[in-house]
């Protein structure tokens, strides 16, 4: 008599093929001693992998970024001679602290001086365009 758990039933026939791809036809071997003829691997000779960071805890992954680098280069867009003076405080607290950040403050710097001495050029030759038209007489 069959159960439910016997599974399906086939008629006996021919051989069936090989197994599907991925499956043993026969069991595998215990795991014990090697056959005879193949070399016994000796254990590595490094320790178990250890995990986690390198940092002592609550550190984090690197140096901290200095804040006032990080808006030095947005002020340094925005307006220009608060990124430059921003961007030359923050240099001084890394160089105190050794905090992250130090191209981003000199990068601050660099923006900031080239867009505020633009500035100041613009508003040179405007005085001095301003100057000769009401010296001439325009009238």
């Amino acid at each position: 008599m069959s159960t439910p758990d016997d599974g399906p039933r086939t008629a006996p026939g021919p051989h069936p093929g090989p197994p599907p791809y991925g499956q043993q036809p026969f069991a595998q071997p215990g795991y014990g001693q090697p056959p005879h003829g193949q070399p016994q691997y000796a254990p590595p000779q490094y320790g178990p992998p250890v995990y986690g960071s390198p940092y002592p805890p609550g550190y984090g992954y690197g140096r901290p970024t200095n804040s006032l680098a990080i808006l030095s280069l947005v002020l340094a867009f925005v307006f220009a001679p608060a990124g430059l003076i921003t961007g030359i405080i923050a240099r001084r607290q890394i160089r105190e602290t050794h905090e992250g950040g130090d191209g981003l403050a000199l990068a601050g710097i660099i923006v900031g001086g080239i867009a505020t001495a633009l500035f100041a050029l613009v508003i040179v030759f405007w005085v001095i365009a301003f100057a000769s038209l009401t010296s001439t007489g325009f009238s």
